[in-house]
């Protein structure tokens, strides 16, 4: 299993342990087989399952053709988006893509209104 971000100090030099991620506190986009895409923080990932924190489903965006520019630039029609409110913790099972955001992407992510039919 893949604990995100597991460091250890020896004699004041920080490992990475074995194994372990540097996903731990950055903003991601999961896209999985079946459940849709999300936005949120890694918390540990395990093969395909990827458990996220502060997460939301992107239902529907506006402004980036693909998930990849998505992740670089985000949204610029946030009005037009339809990302329902943010969970405080989910576990997605099949992961197969995951895309590292920047800051301005995940800024503009999470300004996005909350959508509600």
């Amino acid at each position: 299993m893949n604990t995100c971000g597991k460091k250890i100090e020896v004699n004041g030099e920080t490992y990475v342990l074995e194994g372990s991620t540097q996903m731990a506190n950055n903003y991601y986009i999961i896209r999985t087989y079946s459940a849709g895409v999300f936005a949120g923080e890694i918390v540990s990932r395990n093969d395909k399952e990827v458990e996220l924190k502060n997460a939301r489903r992107l239902w529907q965006w506006y402004g980036a053709a693909s998930l990849s520019q998505l992740s670089q630039e985000g949204v610029n029609e946030p009005d037009k988006c339809k990302f329902p409110c943010e969970v405080k913790s989910i576990i997605l099972t099949e992961a197969i893509e995951i895309i590292a955001c920047t800051k301005d992407a995940q800024s503009s992510i999470k300004s996005v209104p909350v959508w509600k039919k």
